[in-house]
């Protein structure tokens, strides 16, 4: 049972193939560890948004069950991944000049030049999932941490915005909260990956992140500790199959199980002239497919993402900041030979993600796939440290998609 001493946090990702919530309790010591984890096929969503939403609210409620039930709890209210293609990003500066005659910057400065930043004039139509700071200027100093006690005329913020289309974000929080649970906040899934996957020390030497889902794959970089650049591509693993079907005339239920049962990211020699032979309803072979023709159809695919992902990160100046390398995570991520196309495509060390920083199920913090819903927990641990000093556990969010301030 769920010890009164610590704190539960639920993370809750309504994915493309799957619907994942993952409980995890948070120590007096602020120490995260997961300790139940429910899933269900996921029928509703397509490219990680809501098209069925009577399917996805039977499918939340039989993962929320199962993770209620191997936790030996019971849940209450979420952290609710989002994804899409409406999501954007970009950085932003806020600026403020220190109306103090000795120019010694205060606590308040602080707080004024970060308002400042904040202030975001955005289309009526999005809101503002992220404001994330990343470092301040004084006086055209570049890079400082914390500019309380210094001397300036000036101070200035960089943050990293992410948003997206009110309607769309609603959408899940509206699925969610039909089943009697708050959603105590909403976050961006590509950053929920990057917090379960990368160390401290990763984050300060530089690394990209990229979660291959089913219906999208999010990418997330970090450089000198902090989010640098963030974006969703409306491309993933069911694209794979929907080519493997298009490109070898066969059904998608069979594309995909080819693609799990034969599929690489790479051609190698040694599948020249080799067939799969596929069977018919009685079991005899009906036709033959070519191996080779199979895997040069999903190289093509992931060899195109992985360029687009290069290509966005080199144009924000970031690709040389990379020190720590590629992680990778999602369902995707399990595709052989997905590591060297990586390490081809990018020039750099590809690894598989793994969560290292948090204790418990071992068997769900080794699955690379689960990296979004451990990744929900964590931040949910970070906002619950922050707050539990300002507020009770059992106060909630006056609005589901009210603005978040992290330092994650």
């Amino acid at each position: 049972m769920f010890n009164n001493s610590t704190h539960l946090i639920v993370g809750l990702e309504v994915g493309t193939s799957k619907v994942c919530a993952v409980v995890g309790d948070v120590s007096p010591e602020g120490a995260l560890s997961i300790v139940g984890l429910g899933q269900a096929r996921s029928r509703g969503t397509r490219k990680g948004e809501i098209v069925d939403a009577s399917a996805v609210i039977e499918d939340v409620r039989y993962a929320i069950a199962e993770a209620e039930q191997m936790a030996d709890v019971e849940i209450r209210s979420v952290y609710l991944g989002v994804t899409g293609s409406h999501i954007r990003s970009f950085n932003n500066r806020g600026r403020h000049t220190i109306p103090s005659v000795d120019r010694d910057i205060g606590e308040d400065d602080v707080r004024d030049v970060i308002k400042n930043a904040k202030a975001i004039n955005l289309p009526a139509d999005r809101h503002t999932v992220h404001v994330v700071r990343q470092h301040f200027i004084v006086d055209s100093q570049d890079g400082v941490l914390n500019p309380v006690g210094m001397v300036g005329a000036q101070i200035e913020v960089d943050v990293h915005v992410i948003h997206g289309i009110t309607n769309r974000l609603q959408n899940p929080i509206r699925a969610v909260k039909s089943l009697q649970l708050e959603v105590e906040d909403i976050v961006f899934n590509g950053i929920a990956s990057s917090l379960a996957v990368l160390t401290p020390q990763d984050k300060e030497l530089g690394a990209l992140v990229i979660d291959l889902g089913a219906g999208v794959t999010e990418y997330t970089v970090y450089a000198d500790g902090i989010i640098k650049h963030t974006g969703v591509l409306a491309v993933g693993g069911d694209h794979v199959t929907n080519d493997l079907a298009y490109g070898l005339k066969i059904s998608m239920s069979r594309a995909e199980a080819l693609k799990i049962e034969h599929g690489s990211a790479l051609v190698d020699m040694g599948v020249r002239g080799r067939t799969v032979e596929l069977p018919n309803d009685f079991g005899l072979p009906e036709r033959s497919i070519n191996l080779e023709h199979l895997r040069r159809i999903m190289s093509a695919r992931l060899e195109e993402v992985f360029e687009i992902i290069a290509a966005e990160v080199e144009r924000a100046g970031l690709l040389d900041s990379l020190r720590a390398g590629v992680f990778l995570c999602g369902g995707g991520s399990r595709t052989p030979d997905t590591q060297k196309l990586g390490e081809r495509v990018f020039g750099l060390p590809v690894a598989i993600g793994r969560t290292k920083t948090i204790s418990g199920l071992v068997a769900t913090l080794d699955q690379p796939e689960f990296a979004t819903g451990i990744g929900l927990a964590k931040f949910g641990s970070f906002q619950h440290g922050q707050n539990s000093r300002r507020r009770p556990w059992t106060s909630r969010l006056k609005s589901a998609l009210t603005q978040m301030w992290t330092d994650s």
